[in-house]
């Protein structure tokens, strides 16, 4: 069974920082592209940030500048560096990962329990 637990949310005030984390867990044989998406209230899900395995990043237009991407392949995290928070950056934020159980195999996605991110004076 391969979970992904997220950590790192919390309060902060318009302009500060947060670093939110997410590490798989269980059974697999590798992990694929990993990614931070973000649900806002009566927003639809949104793309923040791409990973690949092999450490390329895409960001969307509304962070690049401000949130950093990065992974660690031995400790199966995945890191999200939120810097000069805005308002609008409110959301719950949730991790998401390309899984290979087996090799040769399908690829299976997984997804987060979601971590709220506040940004609030």
């Amino acid at each position: 069974q391969v979970q992904l637990v997220e950590s790192g949310g919390g309060l902060v005030q318009p302009g500060g920082s947060l670093r939110l984390s997410c590490a798989a867990s269980g059974t697999f044989f590798s992990i694929n592209a990993m990614g931070w998406y973000r649900q806002a209230p009566g927003k639809e899900r949104e793309l923040v940030a791409l990973i690949t395995s092999a450490g390329t990043t895409n960001l969307a237009d509304s962070v690049k500048g401000r949130f950093t991407i990065s992974r660690d392949n031995v400790k199966n995290t995945v890191y999200l560096q939120m810097a000069s928070l805005k308002p609008e950056d409110t959301a719950v934020y949730y991790c998401k990962a390309g899984i290979f159980l087996t090799l040769p195999g399908s690829e299976y996605y997984y997804w987060g329990q979601g971590t709220q991110v506040t940004v609030s004076s």
